[in-house]
């Protein structure tokens, strides 16, 4: 295995990984109200095209590392679009 090899793999398990501390704490605290909606939106879009490309082309790397983010996004999004004080705007 090469140098890339383990780079590419740190960088997949940090980026990855990033996301679980935010997930943690908006799961024990229910409190997204400093989370950006936009931003989420994006990202979840952005991760499920990373997803599909890996998909097309059999990258498992990229299939692994993406369907778990995408995981964590999809969990923050789904509780940012239940906070409460949106409720209350619709």
């Amino acid at each position: 295995m090469d140098f890339g090899f383990w780079i590419g793999n740190i960088a997949a398990f940090l980026t990855t990984s990033s996301f679980l501390p935010q997930v943690i704490m908006i799961v024990r605290t229910r409190d997204t109200k400093a989370i950006s909606l936009p931003m989420y939106v994006v990202m979840v879009i952005g991760i499920s095209s990373w997803l599909v490309y890996g998909l097309l082309y059999e990258l498992f790397p990229l299939i692994i590392c993406n369907s778990i983010t995408l995981v964590l996004t999809l969990t923050i999004l789904i509780f940012k679009l239940k906070e409460p004080s949106r409720q209350n705007e619709v």
